[in-house]
C-alpha cells in the first residue's frame, strides 16, 4: 500500500508541479550556472546504494588547492532561497517514483556516516529513506544528531499509513513556516562524526 502511494502521489506531484520544476530549473541554471541537479550516492533501504538527486544550490568555487570552499561561502543568495522553499527537494520525487525513496522515511545520508552509526543508529536504514520524515518534522536540522537518529527510528518501529499522512501534511506546515532550515552557526548542518563525536549530542 505504501509503495503504491508513493508512486501515484510522486507521479500526480511531478504533473502537477511541472511547470514549477521548469521555472526552478531555468532560474538556477541563470543565477547559479550547470548542472542544475545535485546527484550523489546516498545509502539506501539496507544500506544499498543509489544516486539521490536534488535542485542545486552551491557554487563549485574551489580554493588555491582545487578544494570546495566552505557551504557558506557556496550558498548562494538564491540557493537559499530555494532551500528555504524546500525546491531543491523536487527532483526527489523521480527517486520515489523509481522506488529508490520514499515519500516519508528517514532522510538519506552520506555514505561516509555509514560506519559511524552505533547498532540502534544504522536500524533507520530498516526502512526506505524519505523526503521527509519525523525527525524533518520535529526539528530537522535545528535538532542535534543524536535527537535525529532517535527520531528515525521511532518512525521505523512505529511507521503506519496515517503517521505517513501526519508527517506530510506537517511538513507543509514546515516548509510554509520555514523552520529548522539550517542549524545555528552552519550553512546547513554540522557533519556527524559518530557517537563519540560532538555533533551528536
Amino acid at each position: 500500500m505504501k509503495r503504491l502511494f508513493d508512486f501515484t502521489s510522486s507521479l500526480i506531484g511531478l504533473l502537477i508541479l511541472s511547470p514549477v520544476i521548469l521555472v526552478t530549473a531555468l532560474l538556477i541554471r541563470i543565477k547559479i550556472g550547470s548542472p542544475i541537479v545535485f546527484k550523489q550516492q546516498r545509502p539506501g533501504l539496507n544500506g544499498k546504494l543509489f544516486f539521490v538527486y536534488k535542485f542545486r544550490t552551491m557554487t563549485n568555487e574551489m580554493d588555491e588547492n582545487g578544494e570546495l570552499l566552505p557551504d557558506h561561502v557556496r550558498l548562494t543568495r538564491f540557493g537559499q532561497l530555494v532551500r528555504k522553499l524546500s525546491l531543491d527537494e523536487l527532483p526527489q520525487l523521480f527517486n520515489v517514483l523509481k522506488g529508490d525513496i520514499s515519500l516519508v522515511g528517514p532522510r538519506p545520508l552520506l555514505i561516509e556516516y555509514l560506519e559511524l552509526y552505533s547498532p540502534e543508529e544504522a536500524r533507520r536504514h530498516e526502512v526506505r529513506p524519505g523526503i521527509t520524515g519525523w525527525a524533518q518534522v520535529n526539528g530537522r536540522n535545528a535538532i542535534s544528531w543524536k535527537e535525529k537518529f532517535e527520531l528515525d527510528v521511532w518512525y521505523v518501529d512505529n511507521r503506519s499509513f496515517w503517521l505517513d499522512i501526519k508527517i506530510l501534511l506537517l511538513t507543509v506546515m514546515k516548509v510554509f513556516k520555514s523552520e529548522g532550515i539550517s542549524q545555528t552557526g552552519h550553512a546547513t548542518v554540522e557533519k556527524f562524526t559518530g557517537s563519540k563525536g560532538g555533533s551528536q549530542q
